[in-house]
């Protein structure tokens, strides 16, 4: 009969926090809604802006990614909106066709 050998193995060490500079003065632009599109190697998001009543959408910030970096911000955003969503309800989001005109108005939603 064989023995077996329990060894405690450490915890794999975990990566140094990396330290982030944010310029004091860095714009924030707003955004309700996003644009995605990818080639074989890069994601590119584009980040705009729906008003209501305006015909078009106002795009105020591009983001150049990589394939495997977008892949962990999808796994990011995940766990973030499960704590956002523990602390503070299930986000709800309407079900059905035209949802912008639903969330910005422009017309009848109810279908009639």
């Amino acid at each position: 009969m064989a023995r077996v050998h329990l060894v405690n193995m450490p915890n794999p060490p975990r990566p140094a926090q990396l330290p982030v500079e944010i310029p004091a003065d860095l714009q924030e632009t707003y955004s309700n809604f996003a644009l995605i599109q990818h080639t074989a190697s890069e994601f590119i998001l584009d980040f705009a802006r729906i008003m209501p009543n305006v015909p078009k959408a106002r795009v105020g910030a591009r983001v150049v990614t990589t394939a495997l970096h977008a892949k962990l911000l999808l796994r990011a955003l995940q766990e973030n909106i499960e704590r956002y969503e523990a602390q503070f309800g299930t986000i709800y989001i309407p079900q059905g066709d035209g949802l912008a005109k639903q969330l910005f108005g422009g017309g009848d939603s109810s279908g009639s």
